[in-house]
């Protein structure tokens, strides 16, 4: 006999093989018990418009589903969009009992749970929530602030350089700190860079296959923040490998710098459907990120080296004295290759 517990952190294993190509819809995983306890179905959702992870799990279970359980990552939806709503399916299905991580917070969606009791069913909510959460963090971050999910990913020596005084940067890090960045893209819906990378490195900013190197199959955005439209025609970011979009002031906005808003990027974004950005090259880029209050997580590749000169990680936080240091929260601390990465959260700054 399976436990809640169990099937809820199966569904959420379930719910992370969605990242990156869902949005703008969630991650989510769903497990079926049998009356007698048993995993008779599991399904997850893997691309916007695409089955919902019940459905998947309805689908496999067929009629053993029926005086079951489910148990979900995410309150099953009660609307009828490019799918129909799980939560009657479920009903439909002859499920007694639900076992709900997280509500939904949208509001075009909440409500399944007070649909299934309304049906007699049993909706238990709130196991496995701090899990789910982190696993669902970008969609649920971006659907309750109205912008899409920041992570600021650099790479540096010891001594917090990103390139050596005559501007080399590659490479700082090894080739297995290389290929952990491919995972992180994979995982976002857009690349964000700044034209002085763009200038300085060339870089193409897209997803390879990390067993044969090769460009996969789905793509994130690359997106340039190019206030004065100074990225060269001959740019690798130009090619065809991805949708791009080449971000200006005059289209954007200006923010109080006299550079594109960033703000406002972030906003476009979102409306464009990205839940999830990965913010990549340009110290100062990140700086006006970080001072803007718009980084949500820190992930940092620290090289076993030191250049003594050269150019730091992050310009212009906007922070002047010790007392004004941005706080992050250590999540994760992990060897790559000869490398070390660190995962930490910003933390939230008291009222």
């Amino acid at each position: 006999m399976v436990t809640d517990d169990e099937a809820m952190g199966r569904a959420i294993a379930l719910a992370a093989r969605g990242l990156g190509t869902t949005s703008p819809n969630p991650v989510v995983g769903c497990v079926l018990l049998s009356a007698e306890g048993e995993v008779v179905g599991e399904g997850f959702h893997a691309y916007a418009g695409g089955p919902h992870a019940e459905i998947v799990a309805l689908a496999q279970a067929g009629e053993r589903a029926r005086g079951g359980t489910a148990v979900v990552t995410l309150e099953p939806c009660n609307h009828t969009g490019r799918t129909g709503p799980c939560a009657q399916a479920l009903i439909n299905a002859g499920i007694v009992r639900v076992v709900i991580a997280v509500d939904d917070p949208t509001p075009v969606a909440a409500g399944g749970a007070a649909t299934l009791r309304d049906a007699g069913v049993r909706v238990e909510t709130g196991v496995g929530r701090a899990p789910a959460e982190e696993g669902n963090v970008a969609w649920l971050t971006a659907v309750r602030r109205g912008r899409p999910y920041v992570t600021w990913k650099y790479a540096a020596t010891l001594d917090g350089r990103s390139a050596a005084a005559d501007g080399t940067s590659q490479w700082i890090t090894s080739a297995p700190a290389r290929s952990d960045v491919h995972k992180l893209r994979s995982a976002v819906d857009a690349i964000v860079a700044g034209v002085g990378t763009i200038i300085a490195d060339d870089p193409q900013l897209t997803v390879r296959d990390l067993r044969d190197g090769s460009l996969a199959i789905k793509q994130p955005w690359r997106v340039v923040v190019d206030s004065s439209g100074r990225t060269p025609a001959t740019a690798r970011i130009r090619d065809q490998a991805a949708p791009t979009w080449i971000a200006t002031a005059a289209e954007v906005g200006t923010g109080p710098d006299g550079r594109v808003d960033l703000a406002a990027l972030l906003t476009e974004l979102y409306a464009r459907g990205v839940r999830a950005v990965l913010l990549e090259g340009g110290p100062t880029l990140a700086g006006g990120f970080l001072a803007a209050g718009l980084v949500d997580k820190v992930v940092g590749y620290i090289a076993p080296k030191m250049l003594g000169a050269g150019q730091p990680s992050l310009v212009g936080a906007g922070v002047t004295t010790i007392a004004e240091a941005i706080e992050l929260d250590l999540i994760d601390i992990a060897r790559v290759g000869p490398d070390l990465r660190f995962t930490a959260s910003l933390r939230a700054k008291e009222a």
